[in-house]
């Protein structure tokens, strides 16, 4: 008995190694941390009750990869595709009569970067993890979306996707041409490689920081690009322009004054903050979770995640501040 209880642990631990990159791979075609973890530990099960029909165990990774992609295509065939503000039309004015919440809307949501593990033979560049890019992944029909990451992200060769896919080589290499030309609608790709972040870079969110919180605008209007965009989901609008982001920032959003920021885990390999209002009651209570986008040196885009309820938990954040 104690002998069919370890080679149990022993067996689950085979499946369970290949959780992380599992994750990373079901994030990028799910576009939601929750959804991916759904997803890897629907795999694993299934795995599991299905191991005694497993056979050769040197494919053990392709073989949970088939499972999770199988999983990651029922899950996207009955729900609506991730999306982000700027994928339901042109910018707003920043004005309250245009800030409206879409119970219907799915949207993309960030992911903690030490969730995002990548097999350690594929040197995966930080673009195929960025916002831009798994919303971009989001427009694409599931099986090219699995095309996709795995032979651009993940590097696979034509013959294992289609062998996986259960389908031919050229089957794959048709997807794969029709899903780089979407992708390039899109201006976005996972081999456009960004500078990691310089002292500079962090000198300047230090800046920020201090800026935000003393609601300076002077020190932000110098760490602002000109051409920066903002969202805020669950809201649908977005804005345009630092104008009219500082335009909603010292107007309709002036309840954001007074507010403390904390580093948090980077969302996506990019810097990321923890936003606390005031409270009535003293202390500041939790309203946003801000993921930054740099270029140039300075900040090009700000979103605003306001579901705290969940993303605070999983970004290390504590749920309140006291005064």
């Amino acid at each position: 008995m104690q002998q069919t209880a370890v080679s149990t642990e022993r067996a689950f631990g085979e499946l369970e190694q290949h959780r992380a990159e599992l994750t990373a791979y079901c994030y990028r075609m799910l576009g939601s941390p929750f959804d991916a973890e759904d997803a890897v530990q629907d795999a694993l099960v299934r795995a599991w009750r299905g191991r005694d029909r497993f056979e050769g165990r040197a494919a053990i990774r392709s073989w949970l990869y088939r499972i999770a992609t199988n999983v990651c295509i029922d899950m996207l065939n009955s729900k609506e595709r991730r999306i982000r503000p700027m994928d339901l039309g042109p910018a707003k004015e920043p004005v309250v009569s245009n800030l409206h919440e879409r119970a219907e809307t799915t949207w993309l949501e960030p992911i903690p970067t030490e969730l995002i593990k990548d097999p350690a033979e594929v040197a995966v560049e930080r673009e195929s993890i960025r916002l831009a890019f798994v919303a971009a992944l989001q427009h694409l029909p599931p099986r090219q979306r699995a095309v996709l990451i795995l032979c651009e992200v993940l590097r696979w060769e034509a013959a294992e996707a289609a062998e996986l896919l259960n389908t031919s080589v050229a089957s794959v290499n048709s997807a794969l041409q029709r899903a780089r030309a979407t992708m390039a609608k899109s201006k976005v790709s996972s081999s456009d490689r960004a500078a990691p972040l310089t002292e500079e870079d962090r000198a300047m969110l230090e800046r920020y920081v201090a800026a935000f919180e003393r609601y300076d605008l002077s020190a932000l209007t110098s760490l602002l690009r000109e051409d920066a965009t903002q969202s805020m989901p669950p809201y649908d609008m977005w804005l345009s322009g630092r104008d009219d982001i500082f335009r909603w920032w010292f107007g309709p959003g002036i309840g954001c004054k007074g507010s403390r920021v904390l580093p948090a885990i980077s969302a996506n390999g990019m810097p990321t903050y923890g936003q606390y209002k005031p409270s009535p009651q003293g202390g500041h209570e939790p309203w946003a979770l801000q993921v930054i986008e740099l270029s140039g040196g300075r900040i090009s885009e700000l979103t605003f995640f306001l579901d705290t309820a969940r993303l605070f938990p999983l970004f290390g954040l504590p749920p309140r501040l006291d005064a």
